[in-house]
């Protein structure tokens, strides 16, 4: 996709002095760009990301040339891949008023906007580009990708067929259509999908990471051989990360653990490398939060906040079985199930002042604007986080879930603006869940899982904010042990619905006979009924992972169980 990230300011270009008297001729804009040498180290620039070499020549060429729509579009995709949507989206808007035809900007616009939550109006750029080309690939794959992010799988599937009906030798485009294909439960045809993605380009690392992160399939030594093969040819680094670990994952299905291990490391090394995370914020986040979340700041805002019930957060690490409580959840007649939602994220960010997506909102300092809001201004963030969540709530039951696990950094957050919401984190063994995450690559985000020892200073700061929480807000979260889940699913499901208010309803037992579409990579083990097959798939590389284990410390004896 078009977008990665970093940080940068994007001002001093001198519009405001500009009047736009005279109408833009986009085609001759884009000629002339080729012809340009500066504009063509920019764009050499961005191929290579080198995105500060790339915003020095783009904001040279707009001091010169305010108007230029060719070069404030491509600023807005040195903003885009820095995280900046807020700046992207201002250049993009930009461009647009000056050239209103300028469709490359407004297809990077739909991007920009979906990155930001900013749904309807993303559907609306994509419609509009899609009401002069109704057949243009793009502006379809734009379309697409919306659809995907507010529950529009059949109309996306169908957007996919269109596109690969005209154009069928796009690798990645097969690919997406794979995801979507997955999501909605039909296996076979994303297996499909993913291997003619391979055939078209047998180097594409997301292919075959696609296909091994199914989790219930097994690559044969055919297989296994083409990746080795794939990963020696590799000719850009994500090609090879998602390489590494697809052979992981495949190798581990062959029992050859020392060298799926060897993937898994590599993997994750060359993905860490290219991430700014930073461990300490995620420290100083939760002592932050110990610090002015204290009992009495809840106590004095008492009823403050939209009462509304609708939402369940289900909250914990990714890997923990969150997947598998909301698909026992939405198979409750009261309850819908959406997907991983990014409203609290957009919340905490917005209430920073920062806005950089590299960082999650909650290492961003929101904590003190938040603490210092009104009333009116807690109770209207609770009715946004609602109005910006209906577009994905299809069924029209009482009740949604909202399943995106970094959540759990936004209790306080969530119990100031949303006070009768249900919060349910899900926790399991820390060295499994902990190498379950080290094993997953992860499209976006997670910073924290491409390193044994910041996975468990991550996990250690995890357990103690949600015991700051328990303290000061005694009952409100309820935990759910996966193990316990697993081996003990009728009373523990009991337990759940009776915290979230619901009756029981035997369909929650039964929650692997639910259709729904899943979007996570839990999708198609959810789909089968409960089993414990993945407790103790961590001892296999018990061997390596001492880094995890020294890093999580007495985290190993405080958990139900003891230690491992």
């Amino acid at each position: 996709m078009y977008f990665e990230c970093n940080t940068l300011s994007f001002y001093g270009c001198g519009w405001k002095r500009v009047t736009d008297s005279n109408p833009i001729d986009v085609q001759t804009e884009l000629r002339m760009a080729l012809r340009d040498p500066l504009l063509v180290r920019a764009g050499a620039a961005l191929r290579a990301n080198q995105l500060a070499l790339s915003e020095d020549l783009l904001r040279t060429r707009l001091r010169a040339r305010p108007t230029d729509v060719v070069a404030i579009r491509m600023l807005a995709e040195v903003a885009g891949r820095l995280g900046r949507y807020p700046d992207a989206e201002r250049l993009l808007r930009r461009s647009l008023d000056l050239a209103a035809d300028f469709a490359a900007a407004r297809v990077n616009l739909v991007f920009v906007l979906q990155r930001q939550s900013k749904f309807v109006e993303a559907h609306q750029h994509a419609d509009h580009l899609l009401s002069e080309h109704p057949n243009d690939v793009s502006y379809l794959a734009a379309k697409a990708a919306v659809l995907v992010r507010t529950g529009g799988y059949e109309e996306a599937i169908v957007a996919y067929q269109r596109i690969l009906a005209h154009s069928p030798e796009l690798p990645r485009i097969w690919v997406s259509y794979g995801h979507v294909l997955k999501t909605v439960g039909r296996q076979s045809e994303s297996i499909a999908a993913y291997r003619r993605a391979i055939a078209c380009k047998d180097t594409l690392g997301d292919a075959w990471w696609s296909l091994t992160n199914l989790k219930t399939i097994k690559l044969d030594a055919g297989d296994i051989a083409a990746m080795r093969s794939a990963l020696e040819r590799a000719g850009n680094e994500a090609d090879r990360y998602h390489l590494h670990f697809a052979l992981g994952k495949a190798l581990e299905d062959a029992g050859q653990y020392e060298e799926s291990f060897h993937h898994y490391a590599h993997g994750n090394r060359r993905r860490r490398a290219e991430l700014p995370y930073d461990p300490e914020q995620a420290t100083r986040h939760r002592q932050r939060s110990c610090e002015l979340m204290t009992r009495e700041v809840f106590e004095q805002r008492t009823g403050m906040g939209d009462p509304a019930k609708d939402p369940i957060f289900v909250v914990g690490l990714p890997r923990a079985g969150s997947t598998l409580v909301e698909q026992i959840l939405a198979s409750h007649s009261l309850v819908e199930g959406t997907m991983e939602l990014p409203d609290i994220t957009s919340i905490s960010t917005d209430l920073s002042g920062r806005h950089d997506h590299r960082q999650p909102a909650a290492e961003s300092g929101y904590l003190p604007k938040l603490l210092a809001l009104s009333a009116d201004d807690l109770c209207a963030l609770g009715l946004r986080y609602l109005q910006n969540t209906a577009i994905q709530r299809k069924m029209h039951r009482p009740r949604f879930i909202d399943k995106m696990p970094n959540n759990f950094a936004h209790v306080g957050l969530i119990q100031l603006i949303l006070p009768n919401a249900k919060i349910i984190d899900v926790r399991r063994h820390p060295m499994a869940n902990c190498f379950s995450a080290f094993k997953q690559h992860f499209s976006r985000g997670q910073g924290f899982t491409y390193d044994l020892e910041e996975l468990g200073r991550y996990y250690r700061d995890y357990v103690a904010l949600m015991d700051h929480y328990d303290s000061v807000l005694p009952g409100r979260v309820h935990r759910v042990y996966y193990e316990n889940l697993v081996t003990q699913p009728d009373p523990t499901i009991r337990e759940l619905l009776a915290h979230c208010g619901l009756p029981f309803e035997a369909s929650c037992l039964a929650f692997y006979e639910n259709p729904r579409a899943v979007r996570t990579a839990s999708s198609e083990q959810v789909r089968r009924p409960i089993n414990a097959d993945g407790v103790d798939t961590w001892r296999h590389y018990a061997a390596w992972l001492e880094p995890l284990r020294r890093a999580l410390g007495d985290m190993l004896d405080a958990y139900p169980g003891g230690a491992a």
